[in-house]
């Protein structure tokens, strides 16, 4: 799977059969705030949002970021995978 940082749009980008998948995000000082993600309507695959955010998770680690999960479908990713919960900045448990 390829994620492309289309960092004009502030957005991670894959394609799927169904469409463009997008998790969009903003930056403060070295945090990523993943904020959203657009999915097409007919896409219904956990398992592919689920990659696509290791994926993310690996390009945090690999920028040395501090992810912060905005959206409660990304909350429950890190409850689900707690192998990236030293992703999160001091303070914020989940």
């Amino acid at each position: 799977m390829e994620i492309k940082d289309n960092t004009f749009a502030r957005q991670f980008e894959t394609t799927t059969e169904q469409g463009l998948v997008t998790v969009e995000y903003s930056f403060q000082e070295k945090k990523i705030f993943l904020t959203k993600i657009n999915i097409p309507d007919a896409f219904e695959d956990e398992l592919f949002i689920s990659n696509v955010l290791k994926e993310i998770m690996a390009i945090a680690i690999e920028r040395k970021l501090k992810v912060v999960p905005i959206l409660p479908k990304i909350v429950v990713f890190f409850k689900k995978n707690p192998v990236y919960k030293e992703l999160l900045p001091p303070g914020i448990r989940i």
